[in-house]
C-alpha cells in the first residue's frame, strides 16, 4: 500500500506504538466502532505500527478490526520517520493524520503515549475539509 492508494478520498493515518498494549487495543477498537462515522465522510482508516504482519493479523482477528493495519517493520519505522513520529524507543508515537483527497496533511495530532486520543478530533478535521463532497445522513 502507498499514499497513492489513499488518494481520491479523505484518509486517516493512525500511528500507534504496538499491538496488544492496553491503550493501543482500545484506540484501534474505538476506530473500528467509529467506522460508520468515518464512512459518512468517505474516509478510509489505516493503522500503522512497527509490529510485523503476523502480529497485525492476530491482533486484528482478536479485536475485530477490519481496516488495514500496516507493518512499518522493515526498514523499521520508515513511514513513522517520514511523518516525524518515530520514537527513540523504536516505536511509532501515538499520532493521527487526516489527509485530504489529494493526500495532503489537513490535520494532525500527537497524543501522550498513555492517552487514547479518541475520534472527536478526527471527525472535526474530516468535517472541515474544504470541497468535501460526502454522503449526508
Amino acid at each position: 500500500m502507498s499514499l497513492a492508494d489513499l488518494r481520491g478520498a479523505p484518509a486517516v493515518l493512525a500511528f500507534y506504538p504496538a499491538d496488544w498494549s492496553p491503550v493501543c487495543s482500545d484506540q484501534m477498537a474505538l476506530y473500528q466502532a467509529a467506522m460508520p462515522e468515518f464512512a459518512r465522510y468517505d474516509a478510509g482508516v489505516v493503522g500503522l505500527s512497527v509490529d510485523g504482519v503476523w502480529c497485525h493479523q492476530a491482533f486484528a482477528k482478536d479485536r475485530g478490526i477490519q481496516f488495514p493495519l500496516l507493518a512499518d517493520f522493515e526498514p523499521k519505522g520508515e513511514v513513522a520517520r517520514r511523518y516525524g513520529v518515530y520514537d527513540a524507543d523504536g516505536v511509532a508515537q501515538r499520532a493521527l493524520f487526516v489527509l485530504d483527497p489529494d493526500g495532503v496533511v489537513a490535520w494532525n495530532y500527537r497524543s501522550p503515549p498513555d492517552v487514547n486520543p479518541g475520534a472527536d478530533g478526527i471527525l472535526e478535521a474530516l468535517s472541515s475539509l474544504r470541497g468535501w463532497q460526502g454522503v449526508s445522513s
